[in-house]
């Protein structure tokens, strides 16, 4: 009988808070990691764990509180007890990264670590945003293996000084299919039957591109039957983004964090991706996977992730948003053709199952064979 690729090898998975696309990611490896022979534990705060149910899956929950405050000593003290043991360690995102590279060097181990950048950092001046460039580029350089969720990400990394970069998509696990028809998720939105949705997913933060969204949405106002905006998702902006809706009377309803975005998606006719940034979107996977034409900024990863298959505009563009949009609503022929397209994209992605046999091999590869 063969050997599980990592058997008895013990492994920590480390992240920041997270109430999406990280967490997400994590907790679909989890299951993986243990069928090849790991003895799993996950490093984060108590609130991600609560969200996702790591435990839930085989991996033994450790909490360590990694909070905003960069390489937080308190958080790399925490880290480098749970981590303690550990053949390796990955740390998911770039807060993740730093308080792990830090807890390695103060334990004085020499695990291999691996990085994924999920994200970079965002666009900005002043001597907080050069100390975290800095600490960023040191990040990356103590990693063993920097692994980047999309194309432009690896280039920084390697500009950094990275050892050695590898472009590792992440996928978006499957939706589950809607639970309720289009008739029935309009009428719950208190929606007439022949008016445009346009459905919006993420959390309610500046790379996510709202502001532009409500610029776009002020243009759309004055057609009839003006599209009804819906963003699904919570935030630092949820009070800023209210506040000028309810101003403006704004065609837009903020619904919080939802769980039946399967639904929504499925009953729009538009699925809008305003971000300022973005690297492999799971909401631009969601949508394509679920047949719902997407119209979405040209930044990041997301050219090389959806190819034709979505109509891209410029970031921070809210007349080409709202044009976008506009005719994607009055064009059924164009819509049915990005949905078919989208399809066909989707299914060149890899898959979790794709996504964690890599994993699996890379840690080998970093480990060696088991004893």
């Amino acid at each position: 009988m063969s050997t599980a690729p990592l058997q008895g090898r013990r492994v920590a998975e480390v992240l920041a808070t997270s109430t999406g696309g990280v967490g997400t990611h994590v907790r679909s490896l989890v299951a993986p990691l243990r069928a090849a022979g790991a003895s799993l534990r996950v490093c984060g705060p108590a609130a991600t764990d609560e969200l996702f149910a790591f435990a839930a899956g085989g991996a033994a929950f450790r909490p360590v509180q990694i909070s905003a405050v960069p390489a937080d000593p308190r958080a790399v003290l925490a880290l480098a007890r749970a981590t303690t043991g550990a053949d390796l360690v990955h740390a998911h995102g770039l807060r993740a990264a730093l308080v792990a590279a830090v807890a390695r060097r103060v334990a004085g181990v020499h695990h291999p670590l691996v990085i994924t950048l999920h994200n970079a950092l965002q666009p900005g001046g002043g001597p907080e945003q050069a100390v975290l460039a800095r600490l960023e580029a040191a990040t990356i350089r103590a990693a063993d293996v920097v692994l980047a969720a999309s194309g432009d990400l690896a280039e920084n990394a390697w500009r950094a000084g990275a050892r050695d970069v590898r472009v590792a998509p992440v996928s978006a696990p499957p939706l589950p299919t809607a639970a309720r028809d289009r008739a029935a998720v309009r009428a719950g939105l208190g929606l007439a039957a022949d008016r445009p949705l346009v459905v919006a997913v993420g959390r309610l933060h500046p790379q996510k591109g709202y502001r532009t969204l409500l610029d776009a949405a002020a243009h759309w106002a004055g057609q009839h039957p003006a599209p009804a905006v819906v963003v699904a998702g919570d935030g630092p902006q949820q009070a800023e983004l209210a506040a000028r809706i309810d101003a403006e009377r704004l065609p837009v309803v903020l619904l919080g964090r939802r769980t039946d975005v399967a639904d929504l998606l499925a009953a729009a006719d538009v699925c809008v991706l305003p971000s300022v940034w973005e690297a492999r979107s799971l909401t631009a996977q969601e949508a394509l996977r679920s047949g719902t034409p997407l119209v979405a900024t040209r930044v990041g990863g997301i050219p090389e992730l959806v190819g034709e298959a979505a109509v891209l505009v410029p970031a921070g563009d809210p007349e080409a948003l709202a044009t976008a949009v506009t005719e994607v609503l009055a064009d059924p022929a164009r819509a049915a053709g990005l949905v078919a397209a989208g399809r066909a994209r989707a299914e060149q992605w890899p898959d979790d199952a794709g996504t964690a046999r890599a994993l699996v091999a890379l840690y080998r590869e970093l480990l060696g064979a088991p004893a």
